[in-house]
């Protein structure tokens, strides 16, 4: 197939992957979508979205509307005359009039072997939950949430020091490389859609800030998944004489000792069985630091309790 006539609907880094690589390769990107800009920083300035400046860089027309439902903004997408639109963590609902406008309809990148981990963060969801592996589908949208039939899946492991920013990444580039393989098969002998199926079903909730504070009675291992899933963001955290501590990164270790407590002077404390050596942390205002830059300047002794 000759490249395919696309529109692009998305905001945040992960998307900008994907959309680069389609930008770099032979189809033709004739619309980017975009959630509007957002005021940020100390002027609070309108500071478009990271999908925004990358499709201006390439001088790709962007459209931000805050919301689908306008008859208009519908009117104009059907007028783009569409094989296909792509759309990856755009964060707008899609009418039936959208879904519905291209030839080969609306295709989305889930970071998530449906139909496992549904909704709003897949991939933190899989690292806390201990999942073993996870991955990328190449959805045919419906109208329901993460419901349609999937095109193609790609597979990755969840190892014992991957966080969401690792995977993250990971996925990206997954996700990528598996849409350009698909694309080519819209509208031949081998596009052949499976239904997901209704058992295995599972949500990925929003992330919630208050998941972020560390409770040591916890398992290592829950801990562990717990810590990585919620790295670099927002960062679970512990506290030490009122100064929050992020932790980005941790190894499950043997030990003993009452949760909470430093089990020697090198940030391995125990939790509600086994322990955990504290291996990349934050302090507020400061970068991601190992654990013997971190003790350089912060130093914690043995019998100390965090808190």
């Amino acid at each position: 197939m000759a490249g395919l006539r696309l529109a692009f609907m998305g905001t945040p880094d992960f998307s900008c992957t994907v959309l680069q690589a389609l930008l770099d390769s032979e189809h033709d990107i004739v619309c980017v979508y975009s959630q509007p800009p957002r005021r940020a920083g100390r002027g609070k300035t309108l500071r478009p979205t990271l999908v925004h400046q990358l499709a201006e860089k390439h001088g790709v027309e962007v459209r931000t509307p805050k919301s689908l439902k306008d008859v208009e903004e519908q009117a104009y997408f059907e007028a783009l005359k569409l094989d296909a639109a792509v759309v990856v963590a755009y964060g707008l609902l899609l009418p039936t009039a959208i879904l519905d406008a291209p030839k080969y309809g609306c295709l989305n990148i889930h970071a998530s072997l449906l139909p496992r981990w549904r909704g709003a963060a897949p991939i933190q969801r899989a690292i806390m939950a201990g999942d073993a592996e996870t991955g990328v589908g190449i959805m045919q949208m419906a109208a329901g949430l993460d419901t349609g039939d999937v095109l193609a899946e790609a597979r990755t492991p969840i190892h014992s020091d991957t966080t969401a920013g690792s995977l993250h990444d990971t996925l990206a580039e997954l996700g990528a490389d598996l849409l350009l393989k698909t694309l080519p098969v819209l509208g031949t002998a081998d596009y052949k859609p499976v239904v997901q199926p209704e058992e295995g079903i599972t949500y990925a909730r929003k992330i919630d800030k208050a998941e972020a504070k560390v409770d040591w009675s916890k398992s290592a291992e829950e801990l562990s998944c717990h810590i990585r899933g919620l790295s670099p963001f927002p960062g679970a955290y512990f506290e030490k004489e009122g100064t929050r501590i992020k932790l980005l990164n941790v190894e499950v270790c043997d030990g003993d000792g009452e949760p909470g407590v430093l089990i020697d002077d090198q940030l391995t404390v125990a939790c509600g069985s086994r322990a955990l050596k504290l291996t990349l942390l934050q302090r507020a205002g400061k970068s991601p630091m190992d654990t013997k830059t971190f003790l350089n300047g912060y130093p914690f002794k043995k019998g100390e309790v965090l808190t």
